[in-house]
């Protein structure tokens, strides 16, 4: 296995991306602690904050967090992830846009930066993300990075609302360079 990268620093045009710290729960709980913003996540809203801090920055968990922080006022305005695929090379991905900044471009601009950075710091050959298959405003998201929809996975998943079918889509290195132009 890769020795784990460090989770650094960029910028968007709106947003600065940084490594997520326990303080960041704070302002995450709003988000984290709804049971309708959380209705597509593999386990249920949070009811302390504490228990929502301890997931967050949980040691054993192989993946890197970052934050957007709106250049503006300081805000955080959502959570990107990439963690280890099963194979060298992949890497999944995960967000949450924080709920009043939902619908606002958030996810778009910090998603596709973010993939930039992944590609341009290792050669990573291949992201995924798994969606539920209810979450049709992640599956416009994803669509419109220019993922590609490669499985529909049936009663896959048991979550918090019951068993669920999952979606997988993958963006591979050269179709996003393709892509970028």
């Amino acid at each position: 296995m890769a020795p784990r990268l460090q989770t650094e620093t960029f910028n968007t045009t709106r947003f600065t991306m940084r490594a997520l710290t326990r303080s960041d729960a704070v302002a995450l709980y709003g988000t984290f602690s709804g049971e309708a913003q959380c209705r597509y996540m593999s386990q249920p809203h949070f009811s302390s904050l504490d228990g929502l801090a301890d997931w967050l920055t949980d040691s054993g968990w192989p993946g890197r967090t970052w934050v957007a922080i709106d250049k503006a006022d300081g805000s955080l305005a959502g959570r990107y992830v990439a963690f280890p695929g099963r194979d060298e090379g992949v890497l999944e991905l995960g967000y949450i846009t924080v709920a009043d900044r939902q619908g606002h471009g958030v996810a778009t601009e910090c998603m596709s930066q973010l993939i930039d950075h992944l590609f341009s710091e290792a050669d990573y050959r291949r992201l995924y993300v798994e969606i539920d298959a209810e979450n049709q405003a992640s599956v416009r998201l994803i669509e419109r990075l220019g993922f590609v929809r490669e499985g529909y996975l049936r009663q896959h998943e048991v979550t918090h609302k019951g068993l669920c079918d999952m979606l997988i889509y993958g963006l591979l290195r050269n179709e996003w360079l393709a892509m970028k132009g």
